[in-house]
C-alpha cells in the first residue's frame, strides 16, 4: 500500500512544477530528475514480487533511442542526453539493488504488493520528456562557466525540498554527475 501511494504521489508531481521562473536555471532539471529516481522504489518492488532482474537492457535501449531522438528534435545534442539518462538510469538501477539487498538482510520489510509496473513506466515515460525538455533549454548554462554553482544550487534546493534521505541524495548526486561538461 505505501508503494502505491508513493507512486501516486510521484506521478501527481510530473504536472506540478515547484520552480519558479526566477529559481536557479537548473532547478526543474534537477527537481524532474531526483523525481524521477523516486519511481525506483515501486519498480523495484514489482521486480521483487515477480522475480524479475533490476536490468532491463531492452528497456534501457527504448529510453535511450527515445531521449536521443528527442533530443534531436529539440536541437540537444543527443549523446550529451544519452550521458545524463545513462546515469540516471544507473542511479535508478543503484537504489533498486539497495532495496533488494534489504529486503533480502530483512524479508519482514519487503513488499507484499506493488503498483503496476505501466504506471511507473508512464510517470517514467513523462519525466524524461520533461528532462530531455530542459536539457535543451538550458544547454546554454549546461555548457558555459557558471554550471558547476548552478547545479550544486539546484540540487541543494531540491534535496530540501524534497527532505531527501542519504540515499536519494547519493543517487542523485550519481544522477547529474555529467550535467555540466
Amino acid at each position: 500500500m505505501k508503494l502505491a501511494a508513493l507512486l501516486i504521489a510521484v506521478v501527481g508531481m510530473t504536472s506540478v512544477p515547484l520552480a519558479h521562473a526566477d529559481d536557479d536555471p537548473l532547478f526543474r532539471l534537477v527537481d524532474t530528475a531526483a523525481q524521477r529516481l523516486q519511481t525506483a522504489d515501486p519498480v523495484a518492488a514489482v521486480k521483487w514480487l515477480k522475480g524479475g532482474s533490476i536490468e532491463d537492457p531492452a528497456r534501457v535501449d527504448q529510453v535511450l533511442k527515445a531521449v536521443a531522438a528527442q533530443a534531436t528534435a529539440s536541437g540537444a545534442d543527443p549523446m550529451f542526453v544519452q550521458q545524463v539518462f545513462t546515469d540516471q538510469i544507473h542511479a535508478t538501477e543503484g537504489i533498486e539493488y539497495l532495496r533488494f539487498s534489504q529486503w533480502k538482510f530483512d524479508p519482514a520489510t519487503a513488499p507484499t504488493t506493488a503498483p503496476d509496473l505501466s504506471e511507473s513506466r508512464t510517470a517514467i515515460d513523462g519525466f524524461n520528456r520533461t528532462m530531455v525538455a530542459e536539457l535543451a533549454a538550458q544547454r546554454g548554462v549546461l555548457h558555459g562557466p557558471g554550471c558547476a554553482a548552478a547545479l550544486d544550487a539546484a540540487r541543494a534546493q531540491v534535496v530540501t525540498n524534497q527532505h531527501l534521505d542519504p540515499l536519494y541524495q547519493q543517487a542523485l548526486q550519481a544522477a547529474t554527475r555529467n550535467y555540466c561538461d
